[in-house]
């Protein structure tokens, strides 16, 4: 399916509706998983940048993997860390890294695949959006969907060339094999 044009996305995000209520349920475990935010290695150094953390402090391997050769357990890919049933990120009921947030919180509650656009559960959906921040956020998800197709592509290459130590648990990301420790 074609990407549609940022004036057409635009069209159907007014037509959905939303304006962010600041309750911060993106943030919170209001279910199981529903704040577990993914990031790609490009989104976690930014956040590094910005805050001048280290990995460990940002970001978690994301919690599926599969078995690899010789009792290996690989994951692909990066989630930011919590406290408790928040994101680690949020004090006071705002974001610590808004400038730097993932592609994830920038376009939430929306997602373009390759299905389409796909709207998750906000309060805030359905109220109204103005025409340009429609389109601002609809060049934002074609943004997101462009940045996680090469991320994908990269981790895919970087998978298909692998070598796994035997035992071992890793993440294989878009920068390569990474060793998780702990």
């Amino acid at each position: 399916m074609p990407l549609p044009s940022p004036a057409d996305l635009a069209d159907d995000i007014a037509r959905i509706g939303f304006r962010c209520m600041g309750c911060g349920d993106c943030c919170r475990r209001v279910n199981p998983d529903s704040n577990l935010v993914m990031a790609g290695a490009p989104e976690i150094r930014r956040i590094l940048r910005e805050t001048g953390g280290r990995w460990d402090d940002v970001a978690l391997p994301y919690p599926e993997y599969i078995d690899g050769p010789g009792r290996s357990r690989i994951t692909f890919g990066w989630c930011l860390r919590q406290s408790g049933d928040t994101c680690a990120f949020l004090a006071n009921g705002r974001c610590r890294i808004y400038d730097a947030r993932p592609w994830i919180c920038r376009t939430y509650p929306f997602m373009l695949g390759d299905d389409g656009l796909s709207v998750f559960e906000c309060p805030g959906i359905g109220g109204a959006i103005g025409k340009a921040e429609a389109y601002d956020l609809a060049v934002d998800l074609l943004a997101r969907k462009k940045a996680e197709d090469a991320e994908y592509g990269q981790v895919a290459r970087r998978y298909g060339r692998a070598a796994v130590p035997p035992g071992m648990s890793v993440v294989i990301d878009s920068e390569g094999v990474k060793p998780i420790h702990g």
